[in-house]
C-alpha cells in the first residue's frame, strides 16, 4: 500500500508544479518596439522568474493591428496584458469595456494625471512629439518652430508626416482636433496636401528621410529622435509650439485584459513595468523614454516634463476623437481631401 501511496504523492507534486508552471507564464502583447520593449521583458522575466510570451506589432501598423487582435479575441482573451505605446488604444479597450483595472501599489509615485482613478489605466515612460530637423537641408533657411510650418511654403515638399491612419501620428491628429476643432483641423489636413508634404509609412521612415536630407523635417518621437542623434545624423531636435499649444507628451500605458487567462502572472507584469526600476531602465535605453514620476536618473541631456511646455490634454477626449476621426485620417491618406466628410463606420 506505500508504494501506491508514495507514487500518489509523486504525481501530485508533479501536476503541482505543472500548475505552478503554467501560472508563472505571462502573455503581454505590446505596441512598444521590440527593440525597446524586450530587454524590459527579459528583466522582467529574470528578476522574477516569469516565463514571458510577448506578441510585437509591426512599425507601419503600430497600435492598430494589435488592438483590432485584442478585439477580435474579446470573446476568449489571449493576452493578459496590453503595453501600448500611447495612451489612446488603452483608453479605446477601455470604453469597449475590455479592460479589467487593476491598481497597481507601484503605480503611487505616477502624477494622477497620467493613471485611471479607477485603474483601468496606468500611464508610465513617455516620448514627446517633436520635430526632428536636418541641419544641413535646412541651410541659411529660419529652423521651423511648430505645426503649421508643415504649411509655410518655405517648406514647399520638403517636408514628411508618418501616416495619420497609424501610431502616434493618428493621436497627434486627434490631439489637434480637439485643440483646434473640426475646421481647422480638417484645414490643416488639407494645406498639408497643398504643400505637398510628404506621406510616409511610419515615424521610422519619416527619421529616415531627415537623416538623409530628403526633406528638411518631419515630426517623429523622442525615441526616433534619440536613435537619429545617436546615429551622428546632422540633425537637431525641436520642442515644437513652446509659444502656443505645447509639445504633445504621450506616456506608454499599460492595462490588464478583461478575462485575462493568467490574471496573477499580469498583475506583476504591471507592477515591474509601472515601477521606478522600468522607468529608469527606458530613460537609459537607446529608446531614451522620458520618465513621469520625478526624481527617477536620467541621462544628461534628457528634457523632462518640467522642462519644455507639454500640450493640456484630456487623454479620454483624445479617445473619442480619435475613433471619430480615423476613417477621415484613412481617407485623407489613401488621397481623399479631409475637407469631404468621410464615409463608413469607425473602424481600427
Amino acid at each position: 500500500m506505500k508504494a501506491p501511496a508514495v507514487l500518489l504523492a509523486v504525481t501530485t507534486l508533479a501536476l503541482a508544479a505543472g500548475c505552478h508552471q503554467q501560472q508563472a507564464a505571462v502573455v503581454v502583447y505590446t505596441s512598444v518596439d521590440q527593440v525597446f520593449s524586450e530587454p524590459v521583458l527579459q528583466e522582467f522575466a529574470k528578476r522574477t522568474g516569469t516565463r514571458v510570451n510577448p506578441v510585437f506589432d509591426t512599425e507601419e501598423t503600430k497600435s492598430t493591428g494589435i488592438l483590432n487582435r485584442i478585439i477580435a479575441e474579446a470573446a476568449s482573451p489571449r493576452a493578459d496584458v496590453f503595453w501600448s505605446n500611447d495612451p489612446i488604444r488603452s483608453l479605446v479597450l477601455v470604453r469597449r469595456g475590455l479592460v479589467q483595472a487593476y491598481r497597481s501599489p507601484a503605480a503611487a509615485g505616477i502624477p494622477a494625471s497620467f493613471k485611471a482613478p479607477d485603474g483601468s489605466w496606468i500611464g508610465f515612460s513617455a516620448r514627446a512629439r517633436v520635430l526632428l530637423v536636418n541641419t544641413r537641408a535646412l541651410g541659411d533657411l529660419r529652423a521651423p518652430s511648430g505645426i503649421l510650418d508643415y504649411t509655410d511654403p518655405r517648406f514647399r515638399g520638403r517636408a514628411a508626416i508618418a501616416n495619420p491612419a497609424f501610431g502616434t501620428t493618428t493621436v497627434h491628429l486627434a490631439a489637434l482636433f480637439t485643440a483646434w476643432g473640426e475646421q481647422k483641423a480638417r484645414r490643416f489636413l488639407d494645406e498639408l496636401r497643398r504643400n505637398q508634404v510628404r506621406l510616409a509609412s511610419s515615424n521610422g521612415e519619416v527619421k529616415r528621410l531627415v537623416e538623409n536630407g530628403e526633406v528638411i523635417f518631419g515630426l517623429v518621437d523622442t525615441d526616433d529622435a534619440a536613435v537619429a542623434l545617436a546615429n551622428g545624423s546632422p540633425v537637431k531636435v525641436i520642442y515644437p509650439d513652446q509659444e502656443g499649444l505645447g509639445t504633445l507628451l504621450l506616456p506608454t500605458t499599460v492595462v490588464m485584459i478583461k478575462g485575462a487567462p493568467h490574471p496573477e502572472a499580469g498583475r506583476r507584469l504591471i507592477d515591474f513595468l509601472v515601477s521606478a526600476d522600468s522607468e529608469r531602465l527606458l530613460a537609459f535605453a537607446p529608446c531614451r523614454q522620458i520618465p513621469l514620476r520625478p526624481g527617477v536618473p536620467v541621462p544628461a541631456g534628457m528634457r523632462t516634463p518640467d522642462h519644455f511646455k507639454t500640450m493640456k490634454v484630456d487623454y479620454g477626449r483624445l479617445a473619442e476623437a480619435l475613433e471619430r476621426i480615423h476613417p477621415l485620417l484613412r481617407d485623407w491618406a489613401e488621397g481623399q481631401p479631409a475637407g469631404q466628410p468621410a464615409a463608413g463606420q469607425v473602424d481600427h
